[in-house]
């Protein structure tokens, strides 16, 4: 038994387990501190994991060598692809995972990873060297435990209160006590905190629904996945998610509960999540609406516990049961547990370098929701790239960062360290200007160089890559360079009611048609059957890759360019160079959140809220530009 690590990370969620896994992948002894060794990685919330943006953030933790893709596909009871009306830079996977396999499957990673370890205990007090760095932690056992450099990823458990209408418990989640200390150590060191709220709604017996009443919302069974290894596949039963509505009774019954709510009489006075309200927050804000639709997802392969989301609410318990009882597929109701909703601390993540790093203490870092952000997978990317930092703080100088313009988990910490919150945080894909650049089909190309380069990502994982590069770029040289005569498939284009070609043609001009796709050419052209027979494996996903590359080429090169003209002012490095207080040519507010946030670069400057282009000017002015 060793009482001496590299890396400290506390809190086993999300965050805390990719920052771990990380750390110790990449060589450096790491401990995990851990209330509960049989609830790592639980899924408070609904069991899912992905969704519009996060399911892109879930591949990108993949392809840098990252756990969370593997752990879902193994554990995926429904998979589906999100958004396919839309383009390629819309698409996002979503999975429903069995919740008791994803923390055993997690556990599995975890324990069988060299050079880490998991101690089951809380923690009460963070210690510091005399330069004020991070030295170590002190859990409620009174165990001392010293580090280089300390994770927290304590999420929703630090001073965490529980409302179920006036009732008030005090934990992190049911039957889980809280956290307490580490909050008020760290406001005496200087730091800001505040307090923000979330939810979850009642959990159901399956055995009590009317699935009859409902209608019935099946998965996708193509190749999509999360992870890129072609050794992981989906293999548990898929199971259905049903979809059902909220009526006007429903409502008015809801409405009785509101003089008991602790979202309206004053009991909760920290901010809750926009984009994922209550079912009473629905009513109030939209009062004309007559339904509100609801989707009822599994929470296990053989289990009957039934996960109602659109149901979050902290409702009394009797007015939760007769609101759902006037649901025709609910009338005969039984539940595990009412929905419930939850206040915690969180700390301004503008007191974070882009490492999250804290600026205040060295060798402290922060990720997930102590960072204001809400989300499994918004977690799971700042805790992979703390991890990664962490490690690196403890053996060299360098530091890990991914800029805007690479992968929606630089969007997600940019726009933390240099705006701020003021509401829990969670990534839509209208966060990133270079939507079409961080698609998740090619989260690969885009970050397993750089996860190889780290460590992260084992040569398995690269040797994929370069493959699937290979194949792709053969297939798209071969539209580029052969050539298509009208008598080769006008006869198919006419019976299929498209127009016929007027000339000759390139192949890569067919496949521009918007109306038609590679394969569908490929049974009216030999020599194209004959370039995709040739891909050994993972046929569907790299010609696919081909395609959107192909089909969205000038698309990709116009972002391209306006990515490259923005990295100049990344370029351009500004910290420590101004005393913003002496800068008379700007603004009072100007002046006072560059002092605040005291970005990097120009760039991180002009991103600030309240920053104005006259500002950014000047700053370009005083530095000779």
């Amino acid at each position: 038994m060793r009482f001496d690590y590299d890396v400290i990370v506390v809190g086993a969620g999300h965050a805390g387990c990719e920052a771990a896994a990380a750390a110790a992948r990449l060589g450096s002894e790491t401990l995990l501190i851990t209330m509960d060794m049989n609830k790592i990685a639980q899924m408070s919330c609904n069991p899912a994991v992905g969704g519009i943006a996060k399911g892109q953030i879930v591949r990108e933790i993949d392809a840098l060598g990252g756990q969370m893709g593997i752990v879902t596909d193994k554990t995926a009871l429904q998979f589906r692809m999100l958004n396919r009306s839309k383009g390629p830079a819309m698409w996002s996977p979503r999975a429903q995972s069995d919740r008791q396999k994803f923390i055993q499957t997690w556990r599995e990673v975890l324990e069988n990873t060299d050079h880490l370890s998991i101690w089951q205990d809380s923690v009460k007090q963070l210690i510091f060297n005399k330069e004020g760095a991070i030295s170590g932690v002190i859990t409620n056992m009174e165990v001392t435990f010293r580090a280089k450099a300390v994770v927290l990823t304590c999420g929703t458990f630090m001073n965490g209160l529980m409302h179920i209408g006036r009732v008030q418990l005090k934990g992190g989640r049911v039957a889980e006590p809280a956290s307490y200390g580490i909050t008020e150590q760290l406001i005496e060191k200087g730091f800001t905190a505040g307090r923000m709220k979330t939810g979850t709604p009642v959990r159901i017996d399956g055995r009590s629904v009317h699935y009859d009443l409902m209608t019935v919302q099946e998965g996708e069974n193509d190749f999509h996945k999360f992870s890129y290894l072609d050794s992981v596949h989906r293999t548990l039963q898929q199971r259905n998610c049903w979809i059902t509505y909220t009526n006007e009774t429903v409502h008015d019954i809801l409405r009785e509960g509101l003089p008991d709510s602790p979202l309206f009489n004053g009991q909760i006075k920290s901010i809750g999540p926009r984009y994922c309200p209550s079912i009473e927050t629905k009513i109030v804000t939209f009062p004309d609406k007559t339904e509100h639709q609801l989707f009822l997802e599994p929470e296990g392969e053989s289990s009957q516990e039934l996960y109602l989301n659109g149901f979050s609410s902290s409702l009394p318990l009797d007015i939760q049961l007769r609101a759902l009882q006037a649901i025709p597929a609910f009338k005969d109701i039984r539940i595990y547990r009412p929905g419930y909703a939850i206040e915690y601390d969180y700390f301004d993540p503008t007191q974070l370098t882009h490492t999250l790093e804290t600026k205040a203490v060295r060798n402290l870092f922060f990720a997930g929701q102590i960072n204001g952000t809400t989300g499994y997978e918004e977690a799971a990317g700042q805790g992979l790239i703390a991890g990664i930092n962490a490690h690196l703080r403890c053996h060299s100088n360098k530091e890990f960062v991914l800029g805007r313009d690479e992968a929606y988990i630089g969007v997600l910490i940019d726009d933390l360290v240099t705006k701020g919150v003021d509401e829990p945080y969670r990534m839509f894909t209208s966060r990133a200007e270079y939507r079409i650049l961080l698609r998740q089909d090619d989260a690969d190309m885009r970050l397993t160089p750089k996860g190889h380069e780290l460590g992260l990502a084992d040569n398995t994982r690269f040797d994929l890559l370069a493959e699937k590069r290979e194949h792709r770029d053969r297939l798209i040289r071969f539209a580029q360079e052969h050539s298509v005569k009208m008598n080769q498939v006008n006869p198919a284009l006419e019976q299929a009611g498209y127009t016929p070609m007027k000339q000759g043609m390139k192949l890569i001009d067919l496949i521009l048609r918007p109306q038609l796709d590679i394969r569908t050419i490929a049974e009216w052209i030999p020599a194209l059957k004959e370039q995709l027979d040739m891909i050994p494996t993972r046929q569907e996903e790299i010609i696919e890759a081909a395609e959107i590359c192909i089909k969205y080429e000038g698309y990709i090169e116009r972002e391209k360019l306006i990515a490259d003209k923005i990295a100049r002012l990344e370029n351009i490095r500004i910290k420590g160079k101004f005393d913003y207080s002496t800068i008379q040519q700007i603004s009072i507010e100007a002046r006072q959140k560059l002092a605040k946030i005291d970005p990097e670069t120009i760039a991180q400057a002009s991103r600030i809220p309240g920053i104005s282009p006259s500002d950014i000017n000047i700053l370009l002015v005083l530095l000779g530009r």
